[in-house]
């Protein structure tokens, strides 16, 4: 069975203040606040497809910091697929200050399995200039505090925000892998019309990274969560029309994920000398080892890797075994 989320977008609602980055309309193409209706009609359009096991999953604002009466209201709407065992679970994403006792034992009574927390840097200074509003010690208090309770924990963290460097990345990942999620999204900044980064983009105050300076700095992060056997479960923002119409600079491509582990596989070649290998791939990643375009059969033809390419299912999707000829 396929597995896949039923996502209901909760756009900014909750949440206490505007991020630099944060335009949610546009990010999640939600107009207006889902109702239970709403949410009893998303599970069963997505129940039709009989091969997918699905979880229901709120996104977009700070799910846990909008309208008590309201937040239960969508969650009693979506329980009955939980206890009739129709849906694997709930999944939530919330601020780090919107984490509690109280709200946890709640989520825990309706059903809530998963909950993902917006950390995006774990550096109080970036945090501060993006104006997120919380500090990277309530990002390390709410993710004990929900695994505690027997959540699965997620965690969210960006790349290329206001005053961010890649080294900064770098010790936020570090920071996020002591934490132990069970899964992480990496979201390069995109700049949005109607955000504070835009402002400052207008300003000429903020360069925001390009695609490449991103998809190579996530060369260097995935593996580090791999080491940990920590499973990134998104890298990019998913592809959106609004998103292309909107943007005025920042790391979006509609494939990001694809380009990231495109380039992982390329850079694992060149890190062998110049010569003659086998390199082994499993079929459904076959795409990726040659690169959009087949870029990277012509970049390892340029630089001479004289590569001969062998479909093996039994390597994992997004590994390559190589072989020297």
């Amino acid at each position: 069975m396929k597995k896949g989320n039923i996502s209901i977008f909760v756009p900014h609602s909750g949440c206490p203040r505007q991020c630099s980055f944060c335009n949610q309309h546009t990010i999640s193409g939600a107009t207006h606040q889902p109702t239970p209706d709403d949410v009893v009609s998303a599970v069963e359009t997505a129940m039709r497809h009989k091969d997918y096991e699905y979880e229901i999953a709120f996104f977009g604002g700070s799910f846990t910091a909008i309208d008590r009466e309201y937040m239960v209201s969508l969650l009693a709407a979506a329980l009955p697929y939980v206890r009739e065992g129709r849906v694997q679970g709930i999944r939530i994403s919330t601020r780090p200050d919107c984490i509690d006792d109280d709200v946890l034992t709640v989520l825990k009574e309706y059903g809530v399995t998963s909950i993902e927390l917006g950390a995006q840097s774990m550096d109080d200074a970036v945090l501060v200039a993006n104006r997120r509003g919380h500090t990277s010690q309530q990002v390390i208090d709410a993710s004990r505090l929900i695994k505690s309770y027997g959540f699965s924990l997620g965690l969210q963290m960006m790349t290329g925000l206001y005053t961010d460097t890649n080294e900064g990345a770098i010790s936020t990942a570090k920071k996020i892998i002591d934490l132990q999620p069970d899964t992480v999204r990496i979201y390069p900044t995109v700049v949005l019309k109607g955000t504070h980064l835009a402002q400052l983009v207008e300003d000429e105050i903020y360069k925001p990274q390009t695609v490449d300076d991103a998809a190579d700095l996530c060369t260097k992060l995935l593996p580090m969560f791999d080491s940990a056997g920590i499973k990134v479960i998104r890298l990019g923002l998913h592809s959106s029309q609004d998103i292309q119409k909107n943007m005025v600079g920042g790391a979006y491509h509609e494939a990001f994920g694809e380009i990231v582990k495109s380039r992982f596989m390329l850079n694992k070649i060149l890190a062998l000398p110049p010569g003659d290998y086998e390199v082994m791939v499993n079929s459904r990643s076959l795409s990726q080892l040659k690169g959009q375009q087949k870029r990277n059969v012509y970049f390892w033809m340029e630089n001479g890797y004289n590569i001969k390419v062998t479909v093996n299912d039994s390597i994992d999707v997004g590994e390559i075994k190589i072989i020297e000829r």
